[in-house]
């Protein structure tokens, strides 16, 4: 009965009781109850499988998602849901029933934290929502069906939430529940999503929120304790995505998956299966070694995918399949057969082949770890126009150490700033602090790729065009036969006209099995038939669903741009 009335709309999503016999007066009184009540609220976290398979400008598979292809729509749009919110709400009103003053504490900061992360994922898809802090009652209809609370009201109210989170949380580290640096990291990704939307928009107080990503970064990174994991292999950035066990030294916050719990994830399955591929855009944020520009490289755009791994981003090879790579527990080189979209395939959270198999994943997938934190701290303070050298020292180059990469200078970035990524974000030219804001930006590209950012950075930095222009993968000459792993015998063939066979390799017509951007030449394009658009007066916010604005009367006003067909 309970998951019915679920069904029912969002009055009674806000009103319901969780369970017929439950009330204030015989639960919350232990530790234990108060723990159980709260661990539901852990469900809104990101699953590993949304996350590392989210199609933006970066990485895509055998089809793009619906915010690209512009395939969103009111009638279908189920995000509208406030049942977790009232859980997180009558918890808040009723926990003072328990005479643990300790459990009190730790477990209301959970709930402040749960309910922060959960209006910041509204507001980041619906713009203004409608704010409760309390349990309705069927009979408050007023509230019910308010009009939407502005969203400064709303991020205010989050960051309010959050700064009592943090002051009420453990400090002990744990990757498997909230603690007092989960909540500093969110505030850290909470105020720089705000602050940044709001400036490349000009929408007033947008220094308001940045400041406050920057003074929780920096509480984070002085008292946190949490640094970098560096292994000895020099594959810190690969082992921190395969390891069974998420880790500590860096992950704050997990989603745990095993098989004793039968609790598992297909991100391998799904790479292989659904033709995942990276782009030549993504493959282009990828310096050298030396920290040099290989798109300032002599004749970078025609190098093939077998030259240009040489001498770059030690992560470009820990992140994509290369030549000479081999998977984790075999001794042979995979050979890279063109069976991505765009022929660079995904290698990050790949291990071994025993857990190709669908849903067969238990390596623990980050949802909050210290590299973010650290980025976050330095694109605000740069978009601020504070950020100094040694605000990059401990932040970016910390990344850039652990990567074995040349570390960031301000004055350089900012004297010669990046051509090509003015093209990619060109809502950045106005900014006097435009060379380091695209330098970071690069690295919060290579370094958090596939962990569930990069849809929404493009929709905060207000560079939603960047989503509608071709898909490209690698590049290649013309017909012949190429070396895709460079070890001196030819496994590729691309043909036109007659074909041709390739002993122990694969055979490709072009213009049918692989379509180029110039006809017999050029990058591998993607989707070739797809067309894709973008709709700056739409696109950056969600449908409000049609069958909450029929339940509100017509109160609930549909987001600028979106259609629907309630009438109203």
């Amino acid at each position: 009965m309970f998951a019915v009335l679920l069904l029912m709309g969002c009055k009674d999503q806000l009103t319901l009781m969780p369970e017929d016999t439950l009330s204030p007066n015989n639960y919350f009184s232990s530790r234990e109850e108060l723990r159980l009540w709260t661990n539901q609220f852990y469900g809104q976290l990101d699953e590993a499988d949304e996350l590392a398979g989210q199609n933006a400008d970066d990485h895509v598979d055998n089809s793009l998602g619906a915010l690209i292809l512009g395939q969103r729509d009111a009638a279908s749009e189920t995000g509208w849901n406030w049942s977790l919110l009232r859980s997180i709400n009558y918890y808040l009103q009723n926990s003072s029933n328990c005479a643990d003053l300790e459990a009190r504490k730790q477990y209301d900061g959970v709930a402040y934290f749960m309910r922060a992360y959960f209006y910041f994922n509204k507001v980041r898809r619906f713009g203004d929502v409608p704010w409760y802090d309390q349990v309705l009652s069927s009979s408050d209809d007023e509230l019910l069906f308010k009009l939407r609370d502005n969203r400064t009201l709303v991020m205010d109210s989050v960051m309010a939430d959050l700064d009592r989170a943090i002051g009420m949380l453990p400090i002990a580290k744990s990757v498997s529940t909230v603690t007092r640096w989960t909540a500093l990291a969110l505030k850290t990704r909470a105020a720089l999503f705000e602050g940044t939307y709001r400036k490349y928009r000009g929408i007033a107080e947008a220094d308001k929120y940045l400041l406050q990503a920057v003074q929780a970064g920096d509480e984070f990174i002085t008292n946190s304790g949490y640094t970098l994991y560096k292994a000895t292999s020099g594959m810190s950035y690969r082992e921190l995505f395969v390891s069974d066990d998420a880790i500590a030294q860096e992950v704050i916050l997990a989603r745990i998956y095993s098989s004793t719990v039968n609790l598992m994830h297909g991100i391998q399955f799904n790479i292989i299966n659904s033709k995942q591929g990276m782009t030549k855009r993504f493959m282009n944020h990828y310096l050298m070694k030396d920290g040099t520009r290989f798109t300032e490289q002599q004749g970078w755009q025609q190098l093939t995918y077998s030259n240009e791994f040489g001498n770059r981003d030690p992560r470009m090879a820990q992140t994509i399949l290369h030549p000479g790579y081999k998977q984790i527990g075999s001794t042979q080189v995979t050979k890279n057969q063109l069976s991505s979209a765009t022929g660079y395939q995904p290698i990050k959270f790949v291990s071994s082949s025993a857990f190709s198999g669908a849903s067969k994943g238990v390596s623990d997938f980050p949802l909050f770890r210290a590299a973010e934190v650290y980025l976050n701290f330095a694109e605000a303070k740069a978009e601020l126009g504070t950020l100094t050298q040694g605000d990059l020292d401990k932040s970016i180059n910390k990344i850039r150490e652990r990567a074995e990469m040349a570390s960031l200078q301000l004055n350089w970035a900012n004297q010669y700033p990046d051509e090509l990524l003015l093209t990619y974000y060109p809502q950045v030219s106005k900014d006097n602090m435009k060379g380091v804001i695209l330098e970071i930006r690069r690295e919060r590209t290579v370094e958090l790729v596939m962990e569930g950012f990069r849809q929404w950075d493009i929709i905060r930095w207000h560079e939603g065009q960047q989503l509608a222009m071709p898909y490209y993968g690698c590049y290649f000459p013309g017909p012949g036969r190429y070396d895709m792993d460079n070890d001196g015998v030819d496994d590729l063939v691309l043909w036109t006209g007659v074909k041709e066979s390739i002993a122990n390799g694969v055979s490709k017509e072009i213009g049918v099995d692989i379509i180029l951007s110039q006809g017999t030449n050029g990058y591998v394009i993607a989707y070739p038939t797809v067309k894709i658009t973008w709709n700056d007066n739409r696109d950056y916010l969600w449908p409000i669903p049609t069958s909450e604005r029929v339940l509100s009367g017509g109160r609930l006003v549909q987001n600028p741009g979106w259609e629907d067909s309630s009438g109203f």
